[in-house]
């Protein structure tokens, strides 16, 4: 049970020197994942539709 009740401590006192982000800076975060992920969302889209279309005329000769 001491190395549980010292490593408890341990992290808990790791946890102390954590610099947390503010709410302005998780809100920006955020906001800049949600649009890189739309981005590369309508970017896989549109590969997607050439390629399936590329692929469909190939075969379709």
């Amino acid at each position: 049970m001491g190395k549980v009740t010292g490593f408890l401590g341990n992290v808990k006192g790791e946890l102390t020197k954590v610099t947390w982000p503010t709410k302005k800076d998780t809100y920006a975060s955020t906001l800049v994942v949600i649009v890189f992920v739309f981005m590369v969302a309508v970017y896989l889209w549109g590969v997607d539709t050439i390629l399936s279309t590329l692929i469909k005329t190939i075969l379709s000769r």
